[in-house]
């Protein structure tokens, strides 16, 4: 079956092949992956998908490869949860976490798009490959890399979490600490990408590799007995995330999967880096770019190359975009931890918070489902949460110290309480 076309520019629909290009040479607008649906529904079927591996690849018909998948073969199929104690809090039923924090191999959703990037980069005769990145991205392709055998250059902000630093390390491939925050990465890569033949999984390759992000919307539905859920909350950095799993919804429709699907998108961002949810509250179709100030570094792309898609997404789902503190961002990650027992990382903290300030808005009813997508694990950002989770009981090895310790605790409750 060949299911892809080719690629399109999103904005002059000029058809390109399918390679290793991401820009229309004619308007400049992004490329994307023109699939041919008709040939992909005389064999996808709901027996079909249920059949397949427990990984990202049981959507294999919609997803941008020609052959079998290479890559990250236990890539997601990650744990929806039911988050009743949650929901109890915030006054919703049917609540539900998409947990991408134990995704293999990284810990964190960018395992789909790199399996899918990583297997198109090898179909096209690629042996190398490389990323700008704020840091869950650069782990995944320095992990798959290793795996699949290529070599690998990651360039990352030289501030970023130690947790992620090391995460690319061990894995030994080339990791380039630029002094300067994503955006300056970014600009670089561009230019390091025109002079060299590597796959740049989200520059060169970022057609196919944004594809991965849909098998979240997919994995959603399915588990929702093949239903779209009323209302989701997704974390927004680039944006594409955000317009992935709207294109997904949308797709498993068309494709006669599910019913018809009336989801409402709602971005979630940090307010130290918040362009598009700026331009969502002020009506703007183009974003303003910033100079990223927050803790949510997963986050903080100040030139969000799909930011302008993502408002329109927000706004023709009728949903919106909001923006949280710092402080709400670390109160996010421990409500999320404290009630539901997942550790995730700052971005999580900012998809929580937002997720709270919407329900208190009054945005979701009490019977909807709502999704909110946890992307990736708190192992990675310990530093941003570290002042506040208090120190462990220090004592001495005799039951006495423990009871000491252990009615001064239940002192300091009872006072708390007051």
């Amino acid at each position: 079956m060949n299911k892809m076309k080719g690629l399109v520019c999103k904005e002059c629909k000029k058809a390109y092949p399918a390679e290793a290009i991401h820009v229309c040479e004619f308007c400049f607008g992004p490329l994307e992956v023109a699939y041919n649906y008709d040939a992909i529904r005389s064999v996808i079927s709901k027996e079909k998908i249920q059949q397949g591996p427990k990984s990202l690849w049981r959507y294999k018909d919609l997803l941008p490869i020609e052959g079998e998948p290479t890559a990250g073969l236990n890539a997601g199929f990650t744990p929806m949860i039911h988050a009743k104690n949650l929901g109890r809090i915030l006054g919703l039923d049917r609540l539900y976490l998409k947990n991408d924090t134990v995704n293999c191999l990284t810990l964190s959703f960018k395992d789909r798009v790199v399996a899918v990037a990583l297997t198109r980069a090898k179909e096209l005769g690629f042996d190398t490959v490389a990323c700008a990145s704020t840091g869950n991205l650069a782990n995944s392709v320095s992990a798959h890399a290793a795996e699949s055998g290529l070599r690998c250059f990651v360039f990352i902000p030289s501030d970023l979490e130690a947790g992620k630093i090391l995460g690319n390390l061990v894995y030994k491939p080339n990791v380039v600490a630029v002094e300067g925050n994503y955006d300056d990465v970014n600009r670089l890569c561009s230019e390091v990408a025109g002079e060299y033949p590597w796959a740049f999984v989200n520059i060169n390759i970022r057609p196919y590799y944004s594809e991965g992000s849909k098998t979240l919307a997919y994995e959603t539905m399915e588990y929702l007995d093949w239903q779209a859920p009323d209302h989701v909350v997704v974390p927004i950095a680039s944006g594409s995330l955000l317009t992935k799993i709207y294109k997904g919804f949308h797709e498993f429709e068309s494709l006669g999967l599910v019913g018809p699907v009336v989801t409402k998108i709602h971005g979630a961002q940090a307010e130290g880096c918040s362009p598009v949810a700026e331009a969502f509250k002020e009506k703007r179709d183009f974003i303003k770019p910033v100079k990223p100030k927050t803790i949510a570094k997963s986050l903080a792309i100040g030139n969000p190359a799909d930011g302008f898609y993502a408002v329109k997404v927000a706004r023709e789902s009728g949903g919106l975009i909001e923006s949280v503190s710092d402080e709400a961002v670390v109160q996010g990650m421990m409500l999320l931890a404290q009630k539901e027992g997942i550790f995730a990382e700052t971005a999580g903290g900012v998809t929580i918070a937002v997720l709270k300030k919407l329900a208190e808005q009054g945005v979701f009813k009490r019977d909807e489902s709502v999704v909110a997508y946890i992307t990736g694990n708190g192992l990675k950002t310990q530093e941003a949460i570290a002042p506040s989770v208090g120190a462990p009981w220090l004592i001495q090895p005799s039951l006495m110290s423990f009871q000491e310790a252990l009615k001064k605790s239940d002192a300091l409750k009872e006072e708390g309480d007051r």
